[in-house]
């Protein structure tokens, strides 16, 4: 009882908190927003539609890439434009069912990015070190099963909000989001099988992959589970994925690392800085509108269909 007492003074405390900022603070928030929409729909429908239209890019392993291209955007068009009418309308004013579906939709986006990360980091895995196995593990059919299977694990690990009533508006970040101190057991649970331990598996894939690069420069000729002719499209693709992995964890990581901290230790929750709690969240948000521009920088194939659907599109208007 007292810990629920707590939570509730916690979060009775956050809505007398709304309101607060100067009026620059708000401008930055409304701007960063504002290019990470942006960014998030004209970048992921570039990506998407460059896997299809390119057949060097329409191969098994990119499924999970248009995967998380659809989670990217996915908050691109529903919770960022309603956290956008948040800041514009100094609170929520769109409801309490607007308010759990935004809630809901951000988390599917989030747990979904990190499953579907997980799934680039096993194929590449697989496909860098385990090349005899990867055409038996990575069929066509098989991807399509593992893309259902990460959608199918992530809308389980949301729906418990909804259940919990863990979905509620904070004004510090003008969204409505997953309140880390409603329930210490299931925000544990999320953190660390949802974030932790991918991040986990991801970085072992990687490691090995390093370790085989490494190993491979040494011995200037490709290791004996790669094959020579596939090995330097191998290296640039391995190495864009692992930027991909390498700018989610730093954006998502500070955020889960509080989430963690308050579900361990509650009391803690209305002494997290104000400006920590708000840098953290909007740094997670940005991370949908980088992936685009990560494979348009460091992936050729990319890089040239987007001149291509750019130039269409000025020849079309």
């Amino acid at each position: 009882m007292e810990q629920r007492a707590s939570q509730e003074n916690i979060h009775e405390d956050l809505e007398d908190q709304e309101g607060e900022y100067p009026t620059w603070v708000v401008s930055t928030l409304t701007t960063v927003l504002v290019v990470t929409i942006s960014g998030d729909i004209v970048g992921n429908l570039l990506v998407i539609t460059s896997v299809f239209r390119n057949k060097k890019l329409r191969k098994s392993g990119n499924a999970f890439v248009v995967s998380l291209a659809v989670a990217d955007l996915l908050v691109a068009f529903y919770p960022y434009p309603l956290v956008l009418l948040a800041i514009f309308n100094q609170g929520w004013k769109m409801g309490y069912v607007h308010c759990q579906m935004s809630g809901f939709f951000m988390g599917l986006s989030v747990i979904s990015s990190v499953f579907n990360i997980t799934g680039i980091a096993v194929n590449r895995y697989c496909y860098i070190c385990h090349s005899v196995w990867y055409p038996r593990l990575f069929s066509n059919t098989s991807t399509v099963c593992y893309v259902g299977l990460v959608w199918t694990l992530s809308l389980a690990a949301i729906l418990p909000n909804l259940f919990l009533e863990s979905l509620r508006y904070d004004p510090r970040v003008f969204s409505c989001t997953f309140a880390q101190s409603v329930s210490s057991l299931y925000t544990i649970v999320i953190v660390v099988f949802h974030f932790f331990l991918p991040i986990g598996v991801v970085s072992y894939c990687y490691l090995r992959i390093w370790v085989l690069v490494l190993n491979t420069r040494h011995r200037v000729r490709p290791g004996r589970h790669l094959q020579a002719q596939t090995w330097p499209y191998n290296l640039h693709g391995f190495i864009t994925m692992f930027a991909v992995f390498v700018l989610f964890a730093v954006c998502w990581g500070p955020l889960n690392i509080i989430g963690l901290t308050v579900a361990i230790y509650p009391s803690l929750g209305g002494s997290i800085p104000h400006w920590l709690f708000v840098a953290s969240y909007f740094m997670a948000y940005f991370n949908s509108c980088l992936n685009a521009v990560v494979y348009g920088a460091l992936n050729k194939n990319f890089r040239r269909e987007y001149k291509r659907i750019v130039l269409k599109i000025f020849q079309l208007a």
